[in-house]
């Protein structure tokens, strides 16, 4: 049975330890990582029919066939160089942290090296498929418009370093606009959308993105545009966000366990 060991037991990877131990996708939850004792105990209990058991990485590299990474930027090498070199798949949803070329060229070159796999799901976006197709021909521009309650944006580093008071905004207001580059190290819990548009696109400094906080919002909506030799697609997906996290979208979660699905799936649909 395909085995798979979870690093990061909060929202999303709560989320993708219950699908799991439903037991549809014929996979086996053998293991189970956080630095906070009380998420891996909080996703123990609530499973009811696997049992897995608390690993550190690089123990839990020595016996799953994936690793999923599920638990922040700042863990991402961590995670992965430690299971590509132990030989062991991994997935990560924390992609923001690739838009550190240095670490994205050193992971993807391991993963070569290797002969492992790195999967990045599509998270909390659609369209990937079609950029994906797009790509095999010349794009000229990408721009993703997200869009989130204030209280979605709390904590970003932008907000703390220009001061800027959340429960004052009372109107569509535009936070911020610049390149995927600039907006994944603002924003790292909000647009690691942006960070997979850029790797499956034209690249972190030629994509933009814009942030804006509206207080009439109860969902994350997330709008792409892309123009190219094909011609031009928009997508919209307006994303519930996960019930523990609201700077989460519930979508994300899926996402990454529609992944898991595919891999473990002899039939693969879709570009």
């Amino acid at each position: 049975m395909f085995k798979i060991g979870v690093v990061g037991c909060g929202a999303i990877g709560a989320e993708i330890c219950k699908a799991i131990d439903e037991g549809s996708m014929n996979i086996e939850l053998y293991a189970i990582y956080d630095r906070n004792d009380e998420h891996t105990a909080s996703v123990k209990i609530k499973l009811k029919n696997m049992n897995p058991q608390i690993l550190d990485i690089a123990e839990m590299a020595q016996h799953v066939d994936l690793i999923v990474e599920a638990a922040s930027q700042m863990a991402v090498p961590e995670v992965a160089l430690t299971a590509l070199n132990a030989g062991c798949d991994v997935m990560i949803m924390s992609i923001g942290a690739f838009a550190d070329e240095k670490l994205r060229d050193t992971i993807f070159g391991l993963a070569k090296e290797k002969a492992c796999k790195v999967y990045l799901p599509s998270g909390a976006i659609v369209g990937l498929d079609g950029l994906k197709s797009a790509m095999s021909a010349e794009v000229y521009s990408i721009t993703l418009t997200t869009q989130k309650p204030p209280l979605g944006l709390a904590g970003a580093p932008y907000i703390i370093q220009n001061n800027i008071d959340l429960d004052k905004i009372t109107s569509r207001t535009v936070i911020f606009e610049g390149t995927a580059n600039e907006a994944v190290k603002a924003f790292p819990a909000n647009v690691n959308v942006a960070a997979s548009l850029s790797i499956a696109g034209i690249g972190f400094e030629r994509t933009k993105v814009r942030i804006v906080a509206d207080p009439v919002l109860t969902t994350n909506v997330h709008e792409i545009s892309v123009e190219g030799e094909f011609g031009k697609f928009n997508t919209k997906v307006e994303n519930v966000p996960s019930p523990t996290n609201p700077k989460t979208s519930y979508l994300a979660a899926l996402s990454a366990i529609a992944t898991i699905k595919k891999i473990a799936n002899p039939v693969q649909i879709g570009t």
